[in-house]
């Protein structure tokens, strides 16, 4: 009866362990802490994680990523228009790039855009920032991304 009881303990504690609460939070140097306890008072952004078994959910994005897409936010109008803006949102996600996607030809108010923009209505047109590129051109798009300060690699590999 003892030995089993000894036997039970780890099992018990690791259960225990796995329920605990995950705290995510940015002190005021801007640095980003996760720890087992409450943060302090100061810290900002604070968020509580939960997880599931020996998993907790944190940032998909990195802290550089999340700097650029606040100062320069990414914007590709595309839609179906075939092989090329199929490789251009490829190009975006093996690059881990948030962005938001307009499709002129479903959307009338992103027609007008992309024609202000470019003085045509084609696509692909990529904004970053207050800088766009018409077409797609891998080594331009990437340009114009080094520029504004995205980072050349995503924080987690896309999933092939």
């Amino acid at each position: 009866m003892i030995r089993a009881v000894s036997m039970l303990m780890p099992l018990a504690a690791a259960g225990v362990a796995q329920a605990a609460e995950v705290y995510r939070w940015v002190d005021s140097a801007g640095g980003v802490h996760y720890t087992g306890h409450p943060p302090p008072a100061s810290a900002k952004q604070v968020k509580s994680l939960s997880g599931k078994g020996n998993v907790v959910e944190v940032d998909k994005e990195s802290f550089e990523s999340k700097k650029a897409r606040e100062k320069s936010p990414v914007v590709l109008y595309g839609g179906a228009c075939g092989p090329i803006c199929d490789e251009a949102r490829e190009f975006l996600k093996q690059r881990g790039i948030a962005y938001e996607h307009k499709d002129p030809s479903q959307d009338p108010e992103s027609a007008v855009e992309v024609k202000k923009l470019t003085g045509r209505l084609e696509v692909p047109v990529l904004v970053v920032g207050k800088t766009h590129q018409k077409g797609f051109e891998p080594s331009s798009w990437g340009s114009l991304l080094d520029a504004a300060g995205y980072p050349k690699t995503p924080l987690i590999p896309p999933k092939p």
